[in-house]
């Protein structure tokens, strides 16, 4: 399992690998993990890493991270790693730790490699193994769409990389043996850009989900024991395009007009965010000392947060975000809290929302909309009607055991020598 972020480094992006990797033993399949060192982590879990079984195989090479460059150097390494290497800056990494994937291999035991992105470099690693290993079966399991990922509409690469990096995706989409996509959006995007290539066959959708044991907490889970006040609570990060802008006019309305008291509301962000524009949106919406902004911390920790919550917000707007699930919504509807979903309304979250009956959802743009979902769930918390009725047979296909059980079904079928 080639797979740069990796705990202990946090954040959501790493916790997919990481419970393919806790759950694959069940199904007869030990993974060997090829990541980073753990030096020099901007976000670092270690909940994460004790998660998984003891013994496991992880073989840690240097990350040659720029962006990490302590001092002067730091806005020089991130020029370099975000603008100038392709088709990321981990590709760096990618190029030295190829020795001792290829060393690993040699020993003769792989039945299987899978590779995942972001960063897109674990894909390029794939390409070079399969050149050194061509009769070893690879899935590269794409967590986000490459060149056609929404958040390049906003802030597109020159035209030179672009072409680039499309003939590199195109590579691994010909290359792979078992392809994965997060969402059907994905996929059929995939299918659309690349028609001739026969992708319907190999690529499988797996999304993100939740993993059971996170939420069997030694904390009693006790409505009596939540905030007094209505609180809404927001996890994960904050960027680009992804802002709480809207949200916020909209809660600050409904203080204005006394429809929520100041005194009866709480607004909290937690994970990897600039507090700074957070609390200027918040000043000039009228919610000074009611928007707290906690920093990143522990996965269990985080959850705790949740289940201590009345309101769980999603924020995903901008084109193209359609095809996005985030990796929070799934413990969002497993925390059995009322879901504010701020979105597009013909999304993949939004039909997620819908299909588990777990929350409200709002068009990401629309204030007034916002501003009704919000009165709607404190008008039930004041008369004590939060209870959801969540349809929880389409929740539980979303529990990480399995989801990783579809990956070892795709394994088995790569290691049995059946054909694409």
């Amino acid at each position: 399992m080639v797979a740069y972020q990796f705990p202990p480094a946090g954040g959501s992006g790493v916790q997919r690998t990481a419970k393919f990797a806790k759950y694959l033993p069940a199904y007869g399949w030990e993974p060997v993990i090829l990541t980073r060192e753990t030096n020099r982590l901007v976000l670092r879990d270690d909940t994460l890493l004790e998660d998984l079984p003891s013994g496991m195989e992880i073989i840690r090479t240097p990350a040659r991270d720029l962006t990490a460059l302590p001092g002067v150097l730091s806005k020089a390494g991130k020029f370099i790693a975000w603008k100038i290497l392709v088709p990321d800056g981990e590709v760096l990494w990618m190029k030295h730790a190829l020795e001792k994937a290829l060393a690993r291999l040699g020993k003769g035991d792989i039945s299987c490699l899978y590779t995942t992105s972001y960063p897109y470099s674990d894909h390029l690693m794939g390409l070079e193994i399969r050149k050194a290993y061509p009769g070893i079966p690879w899935v590269a399991d794409f967590r986000d769409e490459w060149t056609n990922n929404p958040y390049l509409l906003d802030k597109p690469h020159p035209e030179w990389r672009a072409r680039r990096e499309r003939r590199m995706e195109r590579q691994v989409l010909e290359k792979a043996d078992r392809l994965i996509a997060n969402t059907p959006v994905m996929k059929r995007n995939f299918l659309a850009l690349h028609p001739d290539l026969d992708l319907d066959r190999r690529m499988h959708v797996i999304p993100n989900g939740y993993d059971d044991e996170d939420f069997r907490l030694d904390r009693k889970e006790n409505p009596e024991g939540r905030e007094y006040r209505f609180t809404i609570t927001y996890t994960g990060s904050l960027y680009q395009r992804r802002t709480p802008d809207v949200f916020l006019e909209a809660a600050g309305r409904l203080v204005e007009s006394g429809i929520i008291p100041a005194d009866k509301l709480r607004i909290r962000f937690i994970g990897s965010m600039k507090e700074g524009p957070v609390r200027r949106v918040a000043r000039q919406s009228g919610l000074e000392g009611i928007v707290e902004v906690l920093p990143y911390m522990n996965h269990k920790d985080c959850i705790e947060h949740m289940l201590k919550s009345h309101v769980l917000l999603l924020l995903e707007g901008g084109r193209g975000s359609e095809c996005f699930y985030t990796g929070k919504l799934f413990e969002y509807i497993r925390a059995n809290r009322p879901i504010l979903a701020l979105v597009p309304l013909k999304g993949a979250a939004a039909d997620l929302v819908r299909r588990t009956r777990t929350g409200i959802i709002c068009d990401w743009s629309d204030t007034a909309a916002v501003e009704r979902g919000i009165a709607e769930l404190y008008d039930r918390w004041t008369r004590g009607s939060m209870t959801l009725n969540p349809n929880l047979g389409e929740i539980r296909k979303y529990e990480r055991k399995a989801l990783a059980g579809k990956l070892a079904g795709i394994l088995d079928e790569l290691a049995a020598g059946m054909p694409p």
